[in-house]
């Protein structure tokens, strides 16, 4: 009998699946897929943000995997009424990423729990700060300058390491601060990953003068797939 056929809207879970799931599970995966290299026969079917609603469908997928934070409502919506089973994570923490991995991956019929993710909850229960807690701003994108505010997965996996995220408070999960007011808050760290926004040692470090720029691997900090096993060590180093 064969597995359910999948299509995945969230780059992370399309990682999770394809080394995990059997072969040909994804028959749908977005443009922003990028891990691993080769998805097969996987369709594409648009941007995490706007796919093709028509185009999931006319795969027939037994499932579709979305994230409450990387999709929005009404395409998913969209997809319910075009009678698809939809299942929807929600991902905040590294505690609520395991659990949310260990439903998808059981949902994509994958029977025993992949080493990958018996490695990455190891690799992270091992985690020690290496010293007092160094306070941080990290933005995720600029004109405008957006950081990471309360309640957010990538803001967790820092306090791990011994980041204490300055903006941690806001209301907003990720608020429009003008620079000058991230600045104000006297920072020792600014954390500027590569992805959302492509921060580099030419473009963001310059605009905290007072702090010290660590450049960190947007894959790592953000994603919530086999990345995770190896996250602690990479991170770590990007942050000393």
């Amino acid at each position: 009998m064969s597995g359910p056929r999948v299509v995945s809207l969230v780059p992370s879970l399309t990682e999770a699946v394809a080394v995990s799931a059997p072969p040909g599970t994804l028959v749908g995966v977005t443009d922003w897929c990028t891990h691993p290299a080769d998805l097969g026969d996987a369709v594409r079917i648009g941007g995490t943000k706007n796919p093709d609603p028509a185009a999931v469908a006319a795969l027939r997928p037994d499932l579709v995997i979305a994230n409450e934070e990387e999709n929005r409502a009404h395409d998913l919506d969209a997809l319910r009424a075009a009678g698809l089973d939809v299942l929807v994570t929600e991902i905040r923490t590294l505690d609520q990423a395991l659990a949310e991995l260990d439903r998808v991956l059981a949902a994509c019929g994958v029977r025993a729990r992949p080493g990958w993710l018996d490695a990455a909850e190891a690799a992270w229960a091992a985690v020690t700060p290496d010293g007092p807690p160094r306070t941080a701003v990290v933005p995720i994108w600029r004109r405008p300058w957006m950081v990471l505010g309360r309640d957010t997965f990538a803001g967790d996996l820092l306090a791990r390491l011994g980041v204490r995220n300055l903006c941690a408070g806001h209301p907003e999960r990720y608020p429009r601060v003008p620079v000058e007011e991230l600045n104000a808050l006297g920072p020792e760290l600014v954390v500027l990953p590569d992805e959302p926004y492509r921060f580099t040692r030419e473009d963001g470090p310059e605009a905290f003068p007072g702090a010290v720029a660590a450049l960190v691997d947007g894959r790592h900090l953000t994603w919530y797939g086999p990345s995770l096993a190896e996250a602690p060590r990479v991170l770590r180093a990007a942050l000393r």
